[in-house]
């Protein structure tokens, strides 16, 4: 029997989040086992993880930086990958595991990880079972071809968690391969199965894993959070104490996009604007006094309002002390030029809900700092 828990992703996120809760929940026995994972991209540094996975089966996590006033920095060694898989020369196996083996699936693409190309079309599925198959391109279309392998095994369902940076991102990508069997008409009984007989989980992650350590391995910070919507029927592939399983999981989303996202958004716009240092990272922007006052200033005329509109004034004004000392963190290299990273789409994802929240509330707010950021766009 193999590994229950099936990752497509081998980024430093996952790797000082989800691997690493699930390596601590088997130290405590509260984990459903090890992971299997499986590297999707020809990317030459993603190419050394599995290669390094493979050869040491382990690796460590730093985690730096201060919590509750305490200063933290420890090293634990992840080992809950027991299997590295390539897709691109793995295929089959990959197959196999996810056919028969997997109870869990996890993923964290990229940002590009939902796209969808023209060379990935119906005869991946009639070739699938030859092991010269060719390997789809695209994340869903190998869900598409996978899930096919599975609903033809007579497998019992799956859970899928993914972890990509999308608003509802299982319902988002269950849509997605929903749509492309449909568009490779494959029938309306694995229709079904996907729509209905798998579970798909909105979830939400958020953790700052600021650099690599190479070949494998990375440093992060203390904070953690795996928000999971609960559904019926899903399976979770550990318990530990930063996962929250909820209800209402847009209120998380909330939290997140509109304070310490949008915060992370307006440092960059203003390092952009202002042609600041370009080694300056979010501790070099938090000690800048003017800047400090600017974000603050942001934060409580032009955010927190439309939280305390919203009835959760007095949970945003918490979070954003976690904020707080998550951006004072002085061990973390968080270069604003990473931040600033496809900053024209980011500005419109975190900049443009809070405007429009504090219209339909009718709260009446100049809100001129993130109106001026987006006028900046055109």
């Amino acid at each position: 029997m193999g590994n229950p828990i099936l990752q497509f992703g081998t980024s430093r996120f996952l790797q000082a989040h989800a691997d690493l809760f699930i390596s601590e929940a088997l130290e405590a026995g509260r984990a459903l086992g090890r992971v299997t994972v499986v590297q999707t991209t020809a990317n030459p540094e993603s190419l050394a993880r599995i290669d390094a996975l493979r050869e040491r089966g382990h690796y460590d996590v730093r985690i730096r930086g201060v919590r509750r006033a305490a200063v933290i920095d420890t090293t634990t060694r992840c080992d809950s990958i027991s299997e590295a898989l390539n897709a691109n020369t793995d295929w089959p196996v990959v197959v196999e595991r996810f056919a028969r083996d997997a109870r869990v699936v996890i993923s964290n693409t990229g940002d590009r990880g939902y796209e969808c190309f023209a060379e990935d079309t119906a005869e991946l599925l009639s070739d699938s079972d030859n092991n010269s198959a060719r390997v789809p391109r695209g994340f869903a279309a190998k869900l598409v071809v996978l899930l096919h392998a599975r609903f033809n095994a007579g497998a019992e369902p799956l859970t899928l968690l993914p972890c990509e940076l999308v608003t509802s991102n299982g319902d988002t990508l269950r849509a997605l391969v929903a749509n492309l069997a449909r568009d490779w008409g494959t029938g309306s009984s694995f229709i079904r199965y996907i729509e209905h007989t798998c579970i798909w989980v909105n979830s939400l992650v958020d953790r700052i894993v600021s650099e690599p350590i190479r070949p494998i391995g990375a440093c992060a910070e203390p904070y953690a959070l795996w928000g999971i919507e609960r559904r019926a029927g899903m399976v979770l592939p550990c318990e530990h104490e930063a996962m929250i399983v909820t209800d209402d999981l847009p209120h998380y989303e909330r939290l997140k996009l509109l304070l310490l996202n949008l915060g992370h958004t307006w440092l960059a716009e203003r390092w952009q604007a202002d042609a600041r240092a370009a080694d300056e990272n979010v501790l070099h922007a938090m000690r800048d006094p003017l800047l400090r006052a600017d974000l603050e200033s942001l934060w409580r005329d032009e955010v927190l309002p439309v939280f305390d509109a919203l009835g959760q004034g007095n949970g945003a004004r918490e979070y954003l002390d976690d904020v707080r000392e998550r951006f004072e963190n002085p061990f973390l290299d968080h270069r604003l030029s990473d931040i600033a990273r496809n900053h024209e789409q980011k500005k419109q994802r975190r900049f443009q809900p809070v405007i429009e929240l504090a219209r339909g509330l009718g709260l009446g707010i100049e809100q001129p700092r993130l109106r001026a950021a987006l006028a900046a766009c055109a």
